[in-house]
Protein backbone atom coordinates (compact mmCIF):
# COMPACT_ATOMS: atom_id res chain seq x y z
CA UNK A 1 0.00 0.00 0.00
CA UNK A 2 1.74 3.21 -1.31
CA UNK A 3 0.79 6.84 0.01
CA UNK A 4 0.69 7.53 -3.66
CA UNK A 5 -3.01 5.86 -4.18
CA UNK A 6 -4.02 9.14 -2.68
CA UNK A 7 -3.14 11.02 -5.31
CA UNK A 8 -4.71 8.60 -7.34
CA UNK A 9 -8.05 8.36 -5.40
CA UNK A 10 -7.82 12.72 -5.28
CA UNK A 11 -6.99 12.85 -9.12
CA UNK A 12 -9.90 10.50 -9.41
CA UNK A 13 -12.64 12.44 -7.59
CA UNK A 14 -11.27 16.03 -9.85
CA UNK A 15 -11.79 14.22 -12.75
CA UNK A 16 -15.54 13.26 -11.63
CA UNK A 17 -16.07 16.63 -10.83
CA UNK A 18 -14.79 18.01 -14.23
CA UNK A 19 -16.75 15.70 -16.06
CA UNK A 20 -20.34 16.84 -13.56
CA UNK A 21 -19.29 20.29 -14.79
CA UNK A 22 -19.32 19.59 -18.10
CA UNK A 23 -23.05 18.07 -17.51
CA UNK A 24 -24.46 21.13 -16.45
CA UNK A 25 -25.60 24.09 -17.97
CA UNK A 26 -24.43 27.66 -16.71
CA UNK A 27 -27.98 28.48 -15.80
CA UNK A 28 -28.57 25.08 -13.17
CA UNK A 29 -24.64 25.93 -12.22
CA UNK A 30 -26.11 29.13 -10.59
CA UNK A 31 -29.40 27.89 -9.50
CA UNK A 32 -30.41 27.58 -6.14
CA UNK A 33 -31.29 23.90 -5.42
CA UNK A 34 -34.72 23.52 -3.74
CA UNK A 35 -33.15 20.96 -1.64
CA UNK A 36 -30.10 22.19 -0.69
CA UNK A 37 -31.20 25.93 -0.98
CA UNK A 38 -28.52 27.71 0.72
CA UNK A 39 -26.50 25.98 -1.83
CA UNK A 40 -25.66 26.02 -5.94
CA UNK A 41 -23.86 23.77 -7.92
CA UNK A 42 -21.25 26.05 -8.40
CA UNK A 43 -20.63 27.27 -4.32
CA UNK A 44 -20.24 23.47 -3.60
CA UNK A 45 -17.55 23.49 -6.25
CA UNK A 46 -16.00 26.35 -5.52
CA UNK A 47 -16.01 25.06 -1.75
CA UNK A 48 -14.73 21.41 -2.52
CA UNK A 49 -11.88 23.04 -4.89
CA UNK A 50 -10.96 25.23 -1.79
CA UNK A 51 -10.22 22.30 0.38
CA UNK A 52 -8.09 20.92 -2.41
CA UNK A 53 -6.19 23.70 -3.31
CA UNK A 54 -5.62 24.79 0.74
CA UNK A 55 -4.35 20.43 1.22
CA UNK A 56 -2.51 20.93 -2.27
CA UNK A 57 -0.85 24.16 -2.69
CA UNK A 58 -0.18 25.82 0.86
CA UNK A 59 3.30 25.99 1.44
CA UNK A 60 4.98 23.38 4.11
CA UNK A 61 6.35 26.23 5.93
CA UNK A 62 2.74 27.69 5.96
CA UNK A 63 -0.36 26.69 8.07
CA UNK A 64 -2.85 24.94 5.84
CA UNK A 65 -6.15 26.97 6.71
CA UNK A 66 -9.40 25.49 5.63
CA UNK A 67 -12.05 28.12 7.18
CA UNK A 68 -10.43 31.14 5.88
CA UNK A 69 -11.27 30.78 2.15
CA UNK A 70 -12.69 33.43 -0.37
CA UNK A 71 -16.30 33.24 -1.00
CA UNK A 72 -17.87 34.77 -4.24
CA UNK A 73 -15.25 34.23 -6.56
CA UNK A 74 -15.70 33.25 -10.26
CA UNK A 75 -15.47 29.38 -9.59
CA UNK A 76 -19.11 30.09 -7.65
CA UNK A 77 -20.41 31.61 -11.00
CA UNK A 78 -18.15 30.28 -14.31
CA UNK A 79 -17.86 26.50 -14.88
CA UNK A 80 -14.91 27.27 -17.55
CA UNK A 81 -12.67 28.99 -14.52
CA UNK A 82 -14.19 25.88 -12.49
CA UNK A 83 -12.57 23.54 -15.27
CA UNK A 84 -9.45 25.65 -15.21
CA UNK A 85 -8.77 25.50 -11.57
CA UNK A 86 -9.18 21.60 -12.00
CA UNK A 87 -6.40 21.43 -14.48
CA UNK A 88 -4.15 23.45 -12.49
CA UNK A 89 -4.96 20.98 -9.38
CA UNK A 90 -4.89 17.92 -11.21
CA UNK A 91 -1.08 19.47 -12.60
CA UNK A 92 -0.03 20.13 -8.64
CA UNK A 93 -1.01 16.84 -7.39
CA UNK A 94 0.70 14.68 -10.33
CA UNK A 95 3.92 16.33 -9.00
CA UNK A 96 3.85 14.67 -5.77
CA UNK A 97 5.88 11.62 -4.96
CA UNK A 98 6.19 9.76 -1.61
CA UNK A 99 8.69 12.12 0.12
CA UNK A 100 6.32 14.89 -0.65
CA UNK A 101 3.31 12.88 0.41
CA UNK A 102 5.01 12.27 3.81
CA UNK A 103 5.94 15.96 4.33
CA UNK A 104 5.03 17.61 7.66
CA UNK A 105 2.62 20.33 7.76
CA UNK A 106 0.04 21.92 10.16
CA UNK A 107 -3.20 22.34 9.49
CA UNK A 108 -4.94 25.31 11.59
CA UNK A 109 -8.68 24.16 12.15
CA UNK A 110 -11.93 25.84 13.63
CA UNK A 111 -13.00 23.57 16.15
CA UNK A 112 -16.59 26.05 17.04
CA UNK A 113 -18.41 28.80 15.55
CA UNK A 114 -16.64 31.48 17.98
CA UNK A 115 -13.40 31.07 16.13
CA UNK A 116 -12.62 28.67 18.53
CA UNK A 117 -9.17 26.99 16.73
CA UNK A 118 -6.42 23.88 17.16
CA UNK A 119 -3.43 23.44 15.43
CA UNK A 120 -2.91 19.63 13.97
CA UNK A 121 0.60 18.11 13.11
CA UNK A 122 -0.03 16.30 9.88
CA UNK A 123 1.46 14.98 6.46
CA UNK A 124 0.63 16.41 3.04
CA UNK A 125 -0.90 12.87 2.02
CA UNK A 126 -3.03 13.06 4.95
CA UNK A 127 -4.48 16.69 3.88
CA UNK A 128 -5.08 15.71 0.41
CA UNK A 129 -7.11 12.25 1.76
CA UNK A 130 -9.00 14.91 3.98
CA UNK A 131 -9.70 16.89 0.77
CA UNK A 132 -10.36 14.09 -1.21
CA UNK A 133 -12.83 12.52 1.80
CA UNK A 134 -14.85 16.41 2.15
CA UNK A 135 -15.26 15.88 -1.77
CA UNK A 136 -17.24 12.51 -1.93
CA UNK A 137 -19.62 14.47 1.03
CA UNK A 138 -20.21 16.93 -1.09
CA UNK A 139 -20.46 15.49 -4.53
CA UNK A 140 -23.12 13.40 -2.63
CA UNK A 141 -24.67 16.65 -2.54
CA UNK A 142 -24.14 17.25 -6.00
CA UNK A 143 -25.43 14.55 -7.07
CA UNK A 144 -28.75 14.94 -5.28
CA UNK A 145 -28.53 18.47 -7.13
CA UNK A 146 -27.95 16.78 -10.24
CA UNK A 147 -31.38 14.47 -9.34
CA UNK A 148 -33.30 17.59 -8.91
CA UNK A 149 -31.96 18.95 -12.50
CA UNK A 150 -32.92 15.92 -13.96
CA UNK A 151 -28.76 14.96 -14.91
CA UNK A 152 -28.25 11.46 -14.79
CA UNK A 153 -24.31 10.38 -12.62
CA UNK A 154 -22.71 7.08 -12.35
CA UNK A 155 -23.62 5.28 -9.38
CA UNK A 156 -20.35 5.47 -8.23
CA UNK A 157 -20.36 9.39 -7.96
CA UNK A 158 -20.50 10.63 -4.52
CA UNK A 159 -20.14 7.49 -2.92
CA UNK A 160 -17.75 6.36 -0.18
CA UNK A 161 -14.89 4.63 -1.58
CA UNK A 162 -15.64 1.47 1.44
CA UNK A 163 -19.52 1.38 0.42
CA UNK A 164 -18.34 0.50 -2.82
CA UNK A 165 -16.14 -2.01 -1.87
CA UNK A 166 -18.94 -3.64 0.76
CA UNK A 167 -21.22 -3.57 -2.13
CA UNK A 168 -18.77 -5.21 -4.45
CA UNK A 169 -18.65 -7.53 -1.95
CA UNK A 170 -14.81 -7.23 -2.03
CA UNK A 171 -14.73 -6.32 1.68
CA UNK A 172 -12.70 -8.04 4.19
CA UNK A 173 -13.98 -8.89 7.42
Amino acid sequence: MSVLNVVHAADAILEQLSDYITLVDEEKYTKTSTIFPSGTVGKHIRHTLDHFRCSIKTPACDMIDYDHRARGVSVETDREAALNEITQLRGALGSFDVDGLNETVTAQVMCAGDGCCAELRSTRGREIFFALHHAIHHNAILKAIAAEFDIELDAAFGTAPSTLNYESGLASN
